[in-house]
């Protein structure tokens, strides 16, 4: 058996091995998941009998999932906290909803009487869901739960870094009733896992980075089957003039850091109107430098570690290269080692050229980068200059803000709140425009992507039926006519 260690962020030492799955393990895991399927795809009342026990099993549990996350993270206690109640919302919401959503439906029927037509959806088959470390128990339930309720099986690929807790999810999963051949958990090598499972998926959805979303489509497309996808974000906030200058300055620390910025909703561009910047930074910065950044079992530290040393490579080489470009920094831009190796201070850059990288490259850190506008105009045209549309956030006078989100290209805006709004609301669907993906997880369509729609029609036992010679299209014609017209 292979194994691949898998290093704490807090302290930089191993945590634990876990197994490398090769891609023939993979292929035999859809295999397995194929021939359960069936059997489980009969009862959706029987599933979300499954799923409302699963939501009370984690709810009992949410301390010990709490510190798993932690541990395979370094995330705050606060932010694992918000993760967990992110996954009951979801279990919670398609337990509900699910026994509606996959119920036949009689649609109106192309000739009254003689015949009648239903639509139900059906299960896909066997899916595939790649998800990433940065929510590994959120994002599992926003696209595993659904998919289960859909009466598919699914093949997870779990990202190396926080695999246990995937573990520990599913094994929730198995005590409160779904089989274990029907949710199965793989890992191992990037491409060799996450390409088999994209090859023997009857659909797959994928949570990471635009760039291997690219290549999950293209493996998707030529099998001709469905996939949806969530990537990268450059998502801004604009403050609104007029706006409280205090509670912007809050809102927008909160939606920055959470998670130490490693959240694709996260905002990374921050427009406020040049007549109060100056203002706006010494409020922004007294109140950035007020957090508390650190690790423990308790609600004690606003923003926790990055979650590895590759990713405080990437979030101190964006600040790094964007002080060569010339920006200047108005708080943060330093490692915090007296913590451990992965603390990055919450970091503020202004000045920042509109030519520079950290203008149009997801940093997927705790860093902001602070620019001023003069017009409303300005901040929606340069809030939408960028290839991603994931999210975006307005912070002012509720009237004037609904009416800049409809001017903002994103798949979800948020008003006086950064992602939490819409991203909490499991009845609305969260997805990106242009570059940040395709399709939608949450609400209806996030069940229901992982389904067939199936028409079907029935002809009604008449004294007159439907014609199938020519002499009775010539006595049935004129009539169907006349029925067509009063249709």
């Amino acid at each position: 058996m292979n194994l691949i260690s898998v290093v704490s962020p807090l302290t930089g030492e191993k945590l634990h091995d876990i197994q490398a799955f090769s891609a023939d393990e993979v292929k035999h895991a859809f295999q397995l998941g194929r021939v359960v399927q069936p059997s489980w795809a009969k009862s959706v009342q029987h599933r979300a009998l499954v799923a409302k026990k699963l939501a009370a099993i984690l709810a009992k549990e949410q301390d010990a999932m709490m510190d798993q996350l932690q541990a395979e993270t370094g995330k705050s206690r606060s932010h694992a906290f918000e993760e967990v109640a992110g996954a009951l919302g979801a279990i919670s919401y398609y337990a509900k909803v699910a026994p509606k959503l996959m119920r036949r439906k009689r649609v109106k029927a192309g000739v009254p009487v003689m015949l009648t037509a239903f639509v139900e959806p059906a299960p896909v088959g066997v899916v595939g869901i790649i998800t990433p470390w940065n929510y590994p128990l959120a994002l599992t339930m926003m696209d595993v739960l659904p998919a289960l309720m859909a009466g598919n099986a699914v093949v997870q690929k779990a990202d190396n870094q926080t695999a246990k807790t995937v573990a520990f999810a599913r094994g929730l999963a198995i005590k409160a009733g779904v089989p274990e051949a029907i949710w199965q958990v793989v890992q191992g090598e990037a491409n060799e896992v996450g390409n088999a499972v994209t090859d023997n998926a009857d659909y797959v959805a994928f949570t990471g980075s635009t760039p291997t979303g690219r290549i999950v489509a293209e493996r998707a497309a030529k099998r001709l089957i469905g996939y949806s996808l969530e990537l990268g974000g450059k998502n801004p906030m604009i403050v609104l003039p007029g706006a409280n200058l205090e509670q912007a300055a809050e809102i927008a620390l909160g939606s920055a850091f959470g998670n130490a910025g490693q959240l694709c909703v996260s905002i990374e561009r921050l427009y406020v109107p040049n007549k109060v910047i100056a203002e706006f930074a010494t409020i922004l910065k007294r109140r950035i430098e007020s957090m508390t950044v650190g690790s423990s079992d308790t609600f004690s530290h606003d923003v926790g570690s990055l979650t590895s040393k590759a990713q405080m490579d990437r979030v101190s080489g964006f600040v790094d290269r964007a002080i060569a470009e010339g920006a200047k920094v108005l708080t943060g831009a330093k490692r915090l080692e007296n913590l451990g190796p992965n603390f990055y201070a919450p970091t503020v850059l202004t000045a920042v050229p509109k030519t520079a990288e950290i203008m149009t490259k997801e940093v997927f850190g705790p860093v902001i980068a602070l620019v001023g506008y003069d017009s409303l105009d300005e901040a929606v045209e340069l809030s939408n200059a960028t290839e991603f549309g994931l999210n975006a956030s307005v912070v002012g006078d509720r009237s004037k803000a609904l009416e800049i989100a409809s001017r903002l290209m994103a798949g979800s805006v948020n008003i006086n709140e950064g992602y939490r709004a819409s991203m909490a609301s499991m009845a609305a669907p969260m997805g990106g425009m242009k570059q940040s993906g395709n399709g939608r997880r949450s609400g209806p369509h996030g069940l229901l992507r992982f389904t067939e729609t199936r028409t079907i029609g029935v002809a009604n036992k008449l004294p007159i039926g439907l014609p199938t010679r020519a002499k009775e299209y010539k006595v049935m014609a004129p009539l169907m006519t006349k029925l067509t017209k009063w249709i």
